[in-house]
């Protein structure tokens, strides 16, 4: 049987009068691959950092027998570590203006330069450009340990995990086998759910038709009349009493059956969209947008030189590149918001007709704290109440949430606020930074849908390749180094990519180098600190033929 690694019994935490975690058991064994799933505010990055010992529950205890590290979604992390693991991840010396990306690097080599048995991972994938993703990928896969997983990156999740843990309510529900597993199941108890309630409510109205029923019978059945004879009278009587309790009996029974019947809770289903967004002020002209760069400076670095793209009229544009390139100075240079040292040789040149709304990464400058979600995305919008409802029910904030204070709100719940409040304006025109990040996967299904519906025209930034894939008819590829134009595929992620089988290719090479690098690693440890019933002369043997295999491998080409 595997290796025990964590158990945590009757966990219980409380947030003011909710009871945010009820757990009744958890249990991590050696080698699982488990991702943590559920909505925004359920409580998923406050249970892995119970699980990690740094939050203390109010009930229940946490045992960890392993070494254990946590990739945490935010902050800082101080180089110092593994240079191995720092060098593959490119992790930089902590200093003002990393970017996101270059930070979530930073975090991922410090977790991972501890050399854990038990990984705990909240977001890793958070601004993460493509190259830092696969080599993530890689990492994760060749990692010999348990990994505990949350992310909206349902790619990794399906690569990755092989069970699924299910917040919600404060209660986890396991779903053995992965992602596809696990939404496949979550739609047939879905659709029971729908059948049983209809057929719930069905029985319902049948029970309440037969006692109105019984009721009016019981009213139509005549008495004696009033010259009738005194022996006829009794038995007319006695007739129509009989009947009159039979009837009464038989509501009786009705009425029974109808307050036994189990109740049925209707499943939530979400509202749907009739009014297409970002067409109330459209643009007529063929081009939203035009960008001509001789150069683009940001202090020191020239970040663009000889570059230029068009955004057509109606296009959903993804604008990609590796982390640090300079693709959020960019969408910050288009909408007039350049910071400081920033310098641009060049033209930016918007249609007269269009109307430009802007998510920035640091989107919480936009909303006022002090107010509802819904007179905070009603504050500029044409929109009617019950429409604006709509939409923030499909972002996951529904019912009385939406009188909720900003300011009492989690980060996701306030990224979808800000979402909305964008989408109900009257703006024909996005540009969107990173949209999805701090969204749970739900929202971001829903976000996708909106956005694929969008009427206006788009540019976003995004590091989600699922997410790109279901939302952009082209992509605009950020050139490296600031050097040369910029790549632009119309047919959006399946043009970009379809050149791929060398790349799958290259992909597995990197992949298998990875996982013997790390095995490599683990023996040279063993080596230097045998433990008990280790073989020095069997580790020394694979030792050397795993470096053979290395050299093999990079000779090969990686």
């Amino acid at each position: 049987m595997a290796k025990l690694l964590l158990e945590a019994v009757g966990l219980r935490l409380n947030r003011g009068q909710r009871l945010l975690l009820d757990v009744g058991r958890l249990a991590v064994y050696a080698g699982e691959r488990i991702g943590l799933i559920g909505e925004n505010g359920a409580g998923k990055t406050t249970l892995l950092r119970i699980l990690a010992g740094e939050l203390a529950p109010d009930e229940g205890t946490v045992r960890r027998m392993a070494p254990a590290a946590m990739i945490h979604q935010q902050g800082t992390a101080d180089t110092g570590g593994d240079p191995a693991v720092e060098a593959l991840f490119r992790a930089q010396e902590s200093r003002e203006g990393l970017s996101g990306g270059e930070m979530t690097r930073n975090r991922i080599a410090g977790a991972l330069s501890s050399n854990p048995e038990l990984l705990m991972a909240d977001e890793p994938t958070t601004d993460l450009d493509r190259e830092g993703l696969a080599v993530l990928r890689r990492q994760l896969e060749a990692f010999s340990g348990a990994i505990l997983l949350v992310s909206h990156d349902r790619a990794l999740l399906r690569r990755l995990c092989t069970r699924i843990w299910y917040l919600e309510d404060g209660k986890i529900t396991d779903f053995p086998g992965g992602y596809d597993a696990f939404t496949a199941e979550r739609e047939r108890q879905r659709e029971r759910a729908a059948f049983e309630y209809e057929q719930y409510r069905e029985e319902k109205k049948r029970l309440k038709e037969s006692v109105q029923q019984m009721a009016e019978r019981a009213s139509q059945v005549r008495k004696a009349p009033s010259r009738m004879g005194n022996s006829e009278a009794r038995l007319h009587k006695r007739e129509w009493t009989d009947s009159v309790l039979q009837l009464s009996h038989a509501k009786r029974t009705i009425q029974n059956r109808l307050e036994r019947l189990e109740v049925k809770e209707k499943p939530r289903a979400l509202p749907e969209i009739r009014m297409k967004l970002g067409v109330a002020c459209p643009v007529e002209a063929k081009t939203v947008l035009e960008f001509r760069c001789d150069t683009l400076q940001a202090g020191d670095r020239t970040l663009l030189r000889g570059a230029s793209f068009t955004l057509p009229t109606g296009s959903r544009t993804a604008l990609i590149g590796p982390n640090g390139c300079g693709k959020t100075t960019l969408l910050r240079v288009l909408t007039g918001q350049a910071g400081e040292g920033v310098r641009l040789r060049g033209k930016v040149r918007f249609n007269p007709a269009a109307r430009i709304g802007w998510f920035d990464q640091h989107h919480e400058g936009t909303l006022d704290m002090e107010r509802t979600v819904l007179e905070n995305v009603l504050r500029d919008s044409p929109h009617p109440v019950h429409f604006a409802r709509t939409v923030m029910a499909c972002l996951g904030i529904a019912g009385d949430d939406v009188f909720k204070p900003v300011g009492l709100l989690s980060g996701g719940e306030r990224a979808k606020t800000a979402l909305g409040r964008l989408l109900l304006t009257d703006c024909n025109t996005l540009l969107l930074d990173e949209p999805t990040n701090h969204l749970d996967l739900f929202t971001m299904e829903e976000l996708e849908r909106l956005l694929a519906g969008y009427g206006g025209t788009l540019l976003f930034v995004s590091h989600d390749e699922e997410f790109i894939r279901k939302t952009a008819t082209r992509i605009v590829r950020f050139p490296e180094e600031g050097e040369g134009g910029f790549g632009v595929f119309e047919g959006g992620w399946e043009e970009m990519t379809r050149p791929a089988a060398p790349a799958r290719a290259e992909e597995d090479r990197r992949l298998a180098l990875s996982r013997l690098e790390m095995r490599l690693a683990i023996l040279s440890a063993r080596l230097s600190a045998p433990k008990k019933g280790d073989r020095p002369e069997d580790l020394q043997a694979e030792y050397l033929r795993l470096a053979a295999e290395i050299r093999e491998l990079k000779a090969g080409g990686i």
